[in-house]
């Protein structure tokens, strides 16, 4: 039969692997996003069970640059508890987790955080093909004059998307 022996096509099985794990709501409301990436994240056996299980906690998290390479730190992984005890699970929960993406998008995003001042902010964690991936966010922070002016941006836009889909109905 091939690599694929099960009865099920290879796009129905992906699917079962790529769900989204945890997303950071607040991230939106509080930074403008400017850029995104995805980045795959380096993490142990115990790690990438809890987050199948969805026992972690992203709102925390943020992005840093050390020694060339990039590091998310505050993401808050829970111990997977079948084994008992944390100790045997190995793993510290809020442990800095190394970020995987080239070395000229890192080398790319430092420059701007440095030039103006931007943060690196995670938006979602989720898993593709299996493997544990971060959408990560350069975004600037927002003032709360700006985060009302944002939310009356969106909701003028609703009203006028409302009353277009009235008078097509017309």
């Amino acid at each position: 039969m091939g690599a694929n022996s099960t009865n099920k096509p290879t796009s129905e099985r992906s699917d079962a692997r790529d769900r989204t794990v945890a997303t950071n709501r607040q991230a939106r409301r509080n930074y403008e996003v400017l850029d995104t990436w995805e980045a795959g994240l380096v993490l142990r056996g115990g790690e990438v069970k809890s987050l199948r299980e969805s026992k972690v906690q992203i709102a925390e998290a943020f992005g840093r640059f050390e020694g060339g390479e990039l590091w998310l730190l505050g993401l808050h992984i829970s111990p997977w508890t079948t084994s008992g005890s944390i100790e045997a699970s190995g793993h510290d929960p809020d442990r800095p987790k190394k970020l995987l993406l080239h070395r000229a998008e890192i080398r790319r995003m430092n420059d701007r955080v440095q030039r103006e001042g931007l943060t690196l902010v995670p938006l979602s964690l989720y898993f593709s093909n299996g493997r544990a991936k971060v959408e990560l966010a350069l975004a600037r922070g927002r003032g709360h004059a700006d985060k009302r002016q944002a939310i009356a941006e969106r909701e003028a836009a609703r009203e006028a998307d409302r009353s277009m889909a009235r008078h097509r109905r017309r």
